[in-house]
């Protein structure tokens, strides 16, 4: 991959994808251990929305296989439907 007289390079879409980089998205350049870094720029909202998922996901994982295997769908139904 070269770079231009500008400094442009071409992020391949495989990579741009993988890293969540979308058209006309802004990008943050870091330097780790001597590599260059291209980074998504995240907006405070959307990092609030993605730890909101992280917390629900986890807590799915922490459900899984808790239920009563031997509960069929009605009744659940009824267990739900038929309170008083």
């Amino acid at each position: 991959m070269r770079v231009t007289s500008k400094g442009q390079v071409t992020i391949p879409r495989d990579l741009r994808q993988l890293a969540g980089i979308h058209p006309n998205s802004e990008v943050i350049f870091s330097i780790e251990n001597g590599k260059l870094v291209v980074a998504p720029k995240i907006d405070p909202s959307a990092a609030l929305e993605r730890q909101r998922l992280d917390r629900l996901t986890a807590a799915l994982d922490r459900l899984e296989g808790t239920g009563d295997q031997m509960l069929d769908a009605d009744a659940l139904m009824s267990l739900t439907r038929d309170r008083d």
